[in-house]
């Protein structure tokens, strides 16, 4: 598995899958449709913050923009191989902190980054989020 910056070309394989992540969450209502979620990539990659986990295809994910991730996702086919916490590893490593949001039924998710050193901060009840969902905010910090 490689890491590299992600590519224009890289924005379908991408959007795919946030639609198909969305889709697998009884719990997560679906607010766009599958070109919204391409041009929504096309522009995080236009930004310069996605890196692509790869092998013969594309894996994985991570947006992050300075200390803030955006979004971390990984195929469904090649979960629970070490592609989320590659990528995650590779942002911890270029920052000193990081933080993120993410949503309260998502237990996976919140053990994933509780197992890589992050911190709960605060909960709310999702009013300020466009899902409507509540949330939790993670930080991490290097030592």
């Amino acid at each position: 598995m490689i890491l590299r910056p992600a590519r224009s070309t890289d924005a379908g394989k991408l959007g795919a899958m946030i639609t198909q992540a969305v889709a697998a969450r009884d719990w997560k209502p679906l607010l766009h449709t599958g070109a919204e979620d391409i041009a929504h990539m096309g522009r995080l990659i236009d930004y310069g913050w996605v890196t692509v986990a790869e092998d013969t295809r594309v894996l994985g994910f991570l947006a992050r923009e300075e200390d803030y991730i955006h979004a971390l996702f990984v195929d469904e086919t090649a979960q629970n191989q070490g592609v989320g916490s590659a990528l995650l590893q590779d942002a911890m490593s270029k920052r000193s902190k990081l933080d993120l949001w993410t949503f309260v039924e998502n237990t996976g998710a919140q053990r994933f980054y509780e197992r890589h050193g992050f911190s709960e901060t605060h909960r709310t009840d999702g009013s300020r989020n466009e899902e409507q969902l509540p949330d939790i905010h993670f930080q991490w910090e290097a030592p």
